[in-house]
This record gives C-alpha cells, structure tokens and sequence, in this order.
C-alpha cells in the first residue's frame, strides 16, 4: 500500500506551501490531495495546476482551496471498474486515492507499482510432492526451491499482488511446516496464508478448506508456474464471456512428419504432407465463480478436470484464455534448467 501522508495538504492552506510541499516531491508524483477540515477529500492540486492558476491571475495570496481541481480521479470503496483501471494505466495515470463512504482516503494506488486492481480471491496449489525434481525435492517443498535468488512460489505471490489481489492462501501438504514458516512474513507486501491438506486432496480439491473468500470470482493456480500472464486480460475475458469458469490456456503444436492418409473407412481419398495441428493445453490456473466450489467434494480427491466437466456437464460455461506470453511449468529437471535461465534473462 502506498504512503499517501507526504501528499496530503489542507484546504485552507497557502499557495506557497503547496509550492513548497510540491517542491518536497521532486523525482516523485507531484500531485497533493487536499482535505478539508473533517478530513474529507475535496479536490486535487498539481504543479500544473499552480501554473495555469498564475498565467491567468499571477498573485501568490491565495488558497489552495481556491484554486484547487475539484472534478478529482478517484475510486469509490468496493467500486472498482478493471476496465477503469486499465484506462487510467494506459494514460499514464500513477496516484489514484480511493475513498471511504464518507470521503475519506481509504488507500492510495500507485500504477508505477500496480498492474491492476482486480476483485479476486486467490488460492495457490502447493501440496504436491515434486517427484520428478527429486533429489532437491526431497527435503525442500517444490514451491520453495529457488529460481534465481527467489522462491518459485514468490514470483506468482509478487504477482499476483501486484495486480491488487491480497486475500491470498496457499494450500499445503507435503513438508507443509517449511511452507508455514515461509509464509509467517509477508510476501510482495501481502499476508499469505497457509492452509493444510489433511490428506492429499487431488489437484483442486482442497479448496473446500479454504475459509474468508470475499470476492464472486476465485483464482485458483499451481504454485510451481513461472508465467508473464495478464491476470486482467484474463479476468475481463471471464467478466465478458460471463463465464462460469475460465481456464488459462497454452498454444501446443503438433508437427507429423509423414504424409497423413484422408480417408473413408479403409479407402483413401489423398494424402496430407506433414500436417501441423494446433491445440491448448491446460495451463493450471483457473477463474471459479465462488458458487461453484461447493460442487468440491469433501470425502475424496478432486482435480480440476473433474470441476470442468462437472460445469460443462451441467450446462455451465466454460471458456479458455489463451497466454499471449511466457509459461513454464517447473516439472521436471530439463524445465528447472530452464526457469535458471529464463530469469537469468530477465524474466520479470
């Protein structure tokens, strides 16, 4: 969250302190949020605004109330428009206070920092045993080996935060304790909880554990992914197609490299000449609408694919949002070579 006090200043103070203050920002957002007495917001105040005041009546004996920006940018509590957000962005838009019901600044979001501001819930996956990186996995949880200088688990955390997404927990079994311990400071500015697997749940099961989901939406992702996915293109597909569920997806290509019979039955109408075949492929990070968790069971082992048909089965939607980027998943020793040098070069 970021520290607001340096820009905030009173309505009725003078023309040259607002100059000074504003001078005070230098290298920083120069913008200061004016309060009235009750601490209410009441306008905005930029150099700009200073500037275009003096060109038009050049005296310094006035006060910030007079000649501040009343028509101010701002967010209205748990009323946030995406789509809203990923206007001000491209404009290049940084502070945006957000106000309670009674005006006053709740918090203040800075875009130079934050990718977005998305009304998601988020659930990590971080149960499994990692088999196929034993030996590393042997003693440490795969979520917790390291790419780079950083836990693999803490570049989808970071991320995720990034995009205004704090209700995050994380699901854990196997060597849970050294998760706990991991997660007892905060990661990327947020409080991530841990919650744990009586016994292995399957792939998205044990998201029946987790309790305080606030959001209508739910992301739910492996936690051992390295990815440059758009978490808010993402989320305004699913708001868009009013999806029940939206599955990230990654294009796969399937090159044959004979000639392909065209047949009827054992007859053959032609020939092919090594044909290429395009698909996705599940890429293990889903947005739920939160009602649909209660189709979990909580007597066996459930995966995700088992949810998917549940919903397509009964008439649900079902879309997928193909990643316009970078993903890996950090299965097997080959991919973990290869997530080094992903970060190597600069992945984030």
């Amino acid at each position: 969250m970021y520290d607001w006090n340096k820009h905030i200043i009173g309505v009725e103070a003078t023309l040259v302190e607002a100059l000074t203050q504003l001078n005070r920002l230098s290298g920083q957002t120069m913008v200061l949020f004016v309060l009235d007495a009750d601490g209410r917001m009441c306008g905005s105040l930029t150099d700009g605004d200073i500037r275009r005041y003096l060109i038009s009546r050049p005296q310094l004996d006035v006060k910030v109330g007079d000649i501040m920006h009343r028509n101010f940018l701002r967010f209205e509590e748990s009323n946030i428009d995406v789509a809203v957000v990923r206007d001000i962005r491209k404009r290049g838009i940084t502070l945006v206070p957000q106000l309670d019901g009674d005006g006053r600044i709740r918090q203040v979001y800075d875009f130079s920092l934050c990718h977005s501001i998305l009304p998601l819930d988020a659930v990590l996956m971080a149960g499994g045993k990692g088999e196929r990186l034993r030996p590393l996995t042997l003693t440490t949880p795969k979520p917790l080996l390291k790419i780079g200088d950083k836990c693999i688990i803490d570049y989808n955390v970071e991320e995720l935060a990034r995009n205004g997404i704090d209700n995050i927990a994380v699901t854990t079994n196997y060597l849970a304790e050294q998760l706990d311990e991991h997660f007892s400071r905060p990661v990327g500015g947020v409080n991530v909880r841990c919650v744990r697997e009586p016994r292995r749940l399957g792939t998205i099961g044990s998201l029946r554990l987790v309790e305080g989901l606030t959001h209508d939406n739910v992301l739910v992702m492996n936690s051992d992914l390295l990815t440059t996915i758009s978490y808010e293109e993402m989320f305004l597909r699913h708001v868009e197609e009013e999806a029940d569920l939206t599955v990230a997806a990654v294009p796969y290509m399937v090159s044959v490299p004979f000639a392909i019979f065209r047949c009827d039955g054992t007859r053959v109408l032609g020939l092919e000449e090594k044909p290429t075949y395009n698909y996705y492929a599940n890429a293990g990070i889903y947005i739920v609408r939160r009602e649909h968790l209660g189709f979990i069971p909580d007597d066996r082992p459930y995966d995700a694919p088992d949810l998917i048909e549940r919903l397509v089965n009964d008439g649900g939607k079902v879309v997928y949002y193909s990643i316009n980027g970078m993903w890996l998943d950090v299965g097997s020793p080959d991919d973990f070579r290869h997530a080094q040098e992903l970060v190597k070069h600069k992945l984030r």
